[in-house]
């Protein structure tokens, strides 16, 4: 397998390796001690799966200590454009955003630590999506921040009037709205 490193610290990109022939293809999507000596040492306690359509946009969302969560996510059919903003206080990156196209063609999986929110949009006509989690979760615990917050220049690659989002998605506080000391 082969993980990046994105310029957001703890932020990765892993490539599983995939084996191909006519029959399909098969791929360890998980390993407890590769991802170990790859830097994610982290116990999984819960998987989860959403399924949506064309310019459904999920996110951003977090679960606050002590119910952070790290994730591991994958698309494991269709496409869709995977978002990690940094809410880490002591981080340089602050604010800041990566994005990772994952689809069930790249195989592509982005692990996210603890202190970051999360969303992603649906590029594909359909999307299957996937999480490992290392907390159960907490719906006392659930925040939020407004994905369409002006100040953090996400572009979802969907067009804002094709957006599908749920009445809680449009609820979130701006970033700046945060106490900066949440994580």
């Amino acid at each position: 397998m082969k993980v990046t490193d994105t310029p957001i610290a703890g932020l990765k990109i892993i490539e599983p390796d995939v084996y191909g022939d006519s029959r399909g293809y098969f791929s360890e999507t998980y390993n407890e001690s590769r991802y170990d000596a790859a830097g994610i040492r982290v116990r999984f306690v819960q998987d989860n799966q959403s399924f949506s359509s064309r310019g459904v946009v999920r996110g951003l969302h977090f679960q606050k200590p002590p119910y952070s969560q790290a994730k591991l996510v994958s698309c494991i059919m269709g496409e869709v454009l995977d978002v990690a903003l940094d809410l880490r206080s002591d981080s340089p990156t602050y604010g800041q955003s990566f994005a990772v196209v994952l689809s069930g063609e790249n195989h592509k999986q982005f692990f996210i630590p603890k202190g970051f929110a999360h969303g992603f949009s649906v590029l594909s006509e359909k999307a299957l999506f996937a999480y490992k989690c290392d907390e159960l979760y907490h719906p006392e615990a659930e925040g939020g921040v407004l994905l369409t917050d002006p100040d953090l220049h996400i572009d979802w690659q969907i067009p804002a009037q094709e957006m599908i989002l749920s009445e809680k998605d449009t609820k979130h506080p701006l970033l700046s709205e945060l106490p900066k000391d949440l994580f």
